[in-house]
């Protein structure tokens, strides 16, 4: 299909409290390298800031990223703020996460207790040029509950740090509980065409009941995460590809983006012409047919074939 005049307005809108964002956003976690954190190689500076301006001009204005999303040369939230600050465009909303911890060598520390959160927000602050967040979610570390900690972010966005909150890598009992706190505009845990996921459906579903955003990460990536995307593909999703003229990645984020209005998408990366190819999937439109035949193979009623074209 053709992507290069598709706009992002394309895939329709929702609202994270009283902010619009369009249904494709941008994902930053590959802004940096060819893979995610210490991964990969590292994309020039250039290239990273020129994709950011593109995908401006194409209508994103939902960028997604964290200030543990750096690798050995670049960071993301550096690189946002030069592409796009000074100032930033008005409807342009940037969301950040905190609760994971990098040291500056690359390696993962432990979590990030409730009283250090102020530290991480203000940090991310610091790198964005904002003296605001509009969105911060907070990413679940396996600990038993999050009450504490959504707690001490509940705190900082009484102190005008934060705009909204959100929560990440949860179970609908963490929802609740975040919920009995402060307000919640939207949920980010891993989600995507790749196999039976009970609990993940769950969770989709809960968040449209509550009219909450629900943002899947990795629904290109698949299972293989931050070190970049699926390359096995069902051939049931192949078929639908062929018959849109598309790649099985724009697949994907058709179908995700399908399973409800409030389902928002943020693919990452840090090539123009897969910025512009993630943008157009927001366009296409798949059949009640095509639908089936791909929920059978979310289902895992299908059998999974090789298949190339895979990114995020």
């Amino acid at each position: 299909m053709t992507s290069e005049t598709i706009d992002a307005a394309a895939a329709g809108s929702w609202t994270l409290g009283d902010l619009s964002v369009r249904r494709v956003g941008l994902g930053a976690m590959r802004l940096t390298g060819s893979a995610a954190f210490h991964l990969g190689t590292p994309r020039t500076r250039e290239g990273a800031i020129a994709v950011l301006r593109r995908a401006v001009e194409l209508g994103v204005n939902h960028i997604d990223t964290a200030a543990f999303y750096f690798s050995s040369l670049r960071s993301a939230n550096e690189l946002i703020n030069s592409a796009l600050g000074g100032p930033y465009p008005d409807d342009l909303v940037i969301v950040t996460k905190v609760g994971p911890h990098r040291e500056y060598s690359g390696e993962w520390g432990t979590a990030a207790r409730p009283d250090q959160l102020r530290g991480q927000v203000e940090e991310n602050l610091r790198q964005l040029g904002r003296d605001h967040l509009d969105v911060v979610n907070l990413r679940r570390m396996r600990q038993d509950s999050i009450a504490e900690h959504f707690g001490a972010l509940a705190e900082l966005r009484e102190a005008g740090l934060v705009r909204h909150l959100g929560v990440s890598a949860v179970e609908p009992r963490h929802l609740a509980e975040a919920r009995a706190i402060a307000p919640v505009v939207c949920v980010q845990n891993q989600y995507g065409l790749r196999g039976p996921d009970p609990a993940a459906d769950e969770m989709l579903r809960l968040c449209g009941e509550q009219g909450l955003a629900f943002v899947p990460f990795y629904a290109i990536a698949g299972e293989a995460g931050p070190q970049g995307a699926s390359t096995a593909h069902d051939e049931e999703l192949l078929a639908v590809a062929r018959a849109h003229d598309a790649t099985p990645a724009q697949i994907r984020l058709a179908w995700t983006l399908n399973q409800g209005p409030h389902v928002l998408a943020i693919p990452g990366t840090g090539n123009p012409d897969h910025l512009a190819e993630n943008v157009a999937a927001g366009a296409l439109r798949l059949t009640g047919e095509e639908m089936a035949r791909l929920n059978a193979v979310h289902r895992g009623e299908a059998s999974r074939q090789s298949g190339t074209n895979g990114f995020i």
